[in-house]
């Protein structure tokens, strides 16, 4: 690798999963540092929960993290989120109206406090529910006048953000903050809540051979070779995928 490249990947299912093609991973991660590249994860985890993450897995030291969906960025660990971020998700977003209209679903369990925040609201819901709870909710909460966006993944969580925060714009306002063009990034993941990173433009991607149907059926549908679906899980899918771009 010559040229420096902006790295964004997911973790659970995505880098994490597979520790001997990790550490690999991070072997060329390191190489890529020292060439001038970049270093991002995208989670939907919150801060304190990828903090619990680092205790378990080999997780090299990222240059930024995105968090929580997309709603939080934050270029040290120990400080609070980017401020010029957050202050561009407030618009249309009230935070006690989402509450309130999800109060009257009895099938949306509430995910852990710490996966709540002032510009995300989480919770766990069955695929089948999700048939008829999915439309009302995004009905209803329309009606309140609410600049939203429902974001469901794996079959069990939802995700429920103002209408400018998600991973892939999250991914464009730290692309355009580094200094990266969209052929210089590359981003990775396995659900549906990775989409929007795919989606965002016209970067690589790699999506694991362990991706989430919902992942699957979107790549199905927007082919662009752009984009390449691994064989492999986990970090070693991220490895071929490293290989068939050319980058080692």
């Amino acid at each position: 690798m010559v040229e420096p490249i902006l790295f964004v990947t997911d973790l659970d299912h995505t880098l994490v999963g597979d520790d001997f093609a990790h550490e690999q991973l991070n072997e060329w991660l390191l190489q890529a540092r020292e060439t001038g590249s970049k270093v991002v994860y995208s989670t939907g985890r919150s801060l304190i929960r990828y903090q619990e993450l680092a205790t378990e897995a080999p997780l090299f030291e990222p240059d930024l993290l995105i968090a929580s969906v997309g709603t939080a960025i934050y270029s040290r660990l120990d400080e609070l989120p980017n401020v010029e971020w957050q202050q561009k998700l407030t618009a249309g977003w009230d935070v006690d109206r989402v509450m309130a209209v999800t109060a009257h679903f009895s099938d949306l369990v509430p995910q852990a406090d710490s996966e709540q925040s002032a510009f995300k609201v989480s919770f766990f819901l069955t695929e089948e529910a999700a048939i008829w709870v999915l439309p009302q909710l995004e009905t209803l909460l329309k009606q309140q006048n609410l600049e939203i966006q429902l974001i469901y993944s794996s079959g069990r969580d939802l995700d429920i953000l103002p209408r400018h925060a998600n991973k892939g714009s999250a991914l464009t306002f730290v692309r355009q903050t580094l200094g990266f063009a969209p052929e210089q990034t590359i981003v990775c993941g396995d659900s549906g809540n990775d989409i929007a990173l795919f989606a965002a433009g016209s970067e690589l991607g790699i999506i694991v051979g362990n991706a989430q149907p919902e992942l699957l059926s979107w790549h199905r549908d927007h082919p662009t070779p752009n984009h390449y679906l691994a064989k492999a899980h986990c970090a070693a899918g991220l490895l071929e995928g490293l290989q068939y771009f050319g980058f080692r």
